[in-house]
């Protein structure tokens, strides 16, 4: 009798309360393409498939054993409440019992059940998605890649070899499971082609980020069926833990998981605000360069997945026919994500207090910008929190005109790069001097991108009662005060006849949107 025949059989038995050493409900059994999960109202149990896929390999007693140990260790860094311990399943198959007498016939991950319902993927398909939940992975993520261990230099994970296996693997074995449709043959090569390219071309940015340790010992598996909304918080649970190299990994790959689900989930917003929030966090600007090819990659890792699920027995025809429009509908979102936006640059211009933060917010989410807040910079520059105060008073500590200076020469060097890499930027300052909007319109017209100015025209009085009201509530990045803005008032430099042709009046979202969108690189940074 082969192991998965065995397996099946334990499987089927362990629906008898009798095999637990706890009261069960009666016992719901989920599976997977490399394991199976026994829920059974407390705790919950997952046991592994004895496979060897090539990315994994389960295919003994001792490396299921190990996995799941493997699988304790590394999911107790984001969940220690739920992952509880391993514990061996015992007996007959027939007549299983977890830590029972007997032979070992399997191992499991033993866990702290929680409702399915609660999973972030079940809240999207309810429509129960909100910008608190992206908030809040951007922030988790965001500290869980801060306190995590880089790669030790000596490794080989992180390296571009390292990088293209799994990559490749992805193709071949998604090419050995579509058969003869042309159009997924026609995306895979497509696809193929340009990851090859893009490798190639990023090879001395995957060294130079793995010497500057951003390869660390991440999630490996981060999209929303893997994170649960339970009392207020976000949970992540299911590390990979089968394959180190797949989650020694850059950072920016783990994020591009993230962002490429929520953009196939149609949460283009989501997944702009979940971006923009973890880059605020960590500064990683510099992986942006990256995004793109991991994003790629993230989505034909789960192509793969449909395909090896779409040929595995004992599926009905009707499952079988969605994993198989799954794998293609992941393959044309590889092709989308493939392809860059013409760059253009926004700057948006306006006094403290005039509500460029929230506009800009919601304007980048519509349009999938990447945005960069002076605010945050300057404290970053400072080697502080954003939301910690510098004690800084009008033209002082951090806000010195050299200061200022070189927070916007910082701010328009990342915006160059960004720019760069093929995506659109906004950058959310003050910009009340001449020079500050001389320096951003000659860096889009090097950059060869469009150049918006987003102008923001609120009342005096309106501005002094908003900044009083931001400055009691202390929950921005922003320092300015009441006196910080009547000095702007005075010293701002308006708007000349030269830059109204850039302007774009910062009226509505949705009306600011279909400028930028209507006039793309028609608005070019140049005076030509």
């Amino acid at each position: 009798m082969s192991e998965a025949v065995t397996l099946n059989r334990i499987i089927e038995a362990m629906h008898d309360p009798a095999c637990y050493p706890h009261a069960v409900n009666p016992v719901r059994h989920i599976e997977t393409h490399i394991s199976h999960l026994l829920l059974t109202g407390q705790f919950a149990y997952k046991i592994k498939k004895p496979l060897n896929l090539g990315f994994l390999d389960f295919s003994t007693l001792d490396k299921r054993r190990f996995c799941c140990e493997e699988e304790l260790r590394l999911n107790r860094r984001l969940a220690p409440d739920v992952y509880l311990e391993v514990v061996s399943i015992n007996g007959e198959p027939g007549s299983p019992r977890i830590n029972g007498a007997g032979p070992v016939l399997e191992y499991s991950v033993k866990m702290r059940q929680f409702d399915p319902a609660s999973g972030l993927d079940q809240l999207e398909e309810q429509g129960q998605l909100i910008p608190q939940h992206a908030d809040a992975m951007a922030e988790t993520v965001a500290d869980f890649h801060a306190r995590i261990p880089s790669v030790p230099q000596d490794s080989e994970w992180g390296r571009a070899e390292a990088i293209w296996q799994p990559v490749a693997q992805n193709f071949e074995q998604i090419a050995a499971r579509i058969g003869n449709d042309d159009e997924a043959r026609t995306l895979l090569e497509a696809v193929r082609q340009w990851s090859e390219t893009e490798h190639t071309r990023l090879c001395t940015d995957f060294e130079h980020r793995r010497l500057q340790g951003f390869v660390r010992e991440c999630h490996g598996d981060l999209h929303l069926a893997n994170m649960a909304w339970e009392s207020d918080r976000l949970l992540i649970f299911d590390c990979i833990e089968f394959n180190p190299a797949l989650r020694w990994i850059d950072v920016i790959s783990e994020v591009a998981f993230c962002y490429m689900d929520l953009l196939n989930r149609e949460h283009p917003d989501f997944a702009s605000r979940f971006l923009n929030h973890y880059l605020e966090r960590t500064g990683d600007y510099a992986g942006m360069k990256l995004l793109r090819f991991y994003a790629v990659y993230r989505a034909m890792v789960r192509a793969k997945v449909a395909s090896i699920r779409s040929g595995q027995s004992g599926q009905s025809a009707v499952d079988t026919t969605r994993e198989k429009q799954e794998c293609l509908d992941y393959l044309r979102l590889a092709l989308k994500l493939s392809r860059s936006d013409a760059p253009s640059l926004v700057i948006a211009h306006g006094l403290s207090g005039s509500g460029k933060t929230t506009f800009s917010q919601e304007l980048v989410a519509q349009l999938g910008m990447i945005t960069l807040r002076s605010d945050i910079e300057r404290k970053r520059l400072a080697g502080l929190d954003a939301l910690a105060k510098s004690g800084s008073g009008v033209e002082s500590g951090i806000y010195t005109r050299d200061f200022s200076r070189r927070t916007y020469v910082y701010v328009a060097q990342l915006a160059e790069s960004l720019l760069q890499s093929g995506w659109r930027v906004l950058v959310d300052a003050t910009f009340i001097a001449r020079w500050q909007r001389d320096l951003f319109r000659q860096l889009a017209s090097r950059c060869s991108a469009a150049f918006h100015i987003l102008d923001f025209n609120v009342p005096e009085d309106e501005l002094r009662q908003r900044v009083r009201a931001r400055s009691a509530a202390g929950r921005d990045a922003s320092e300015a005060d009441v006196a910080v803005l009547e000095n702007q008032l005075k010293t701002c430099e308006p708007l000349t006849a030269d830059e109204l042709k850039f302007v774009i009046p910062a009226a509505t979202v949705e009306s600011a949107a279909a400028q930028l969108n209507a006039t793309g690189r028609n608005s070019l940074g140049s005076d030509g």
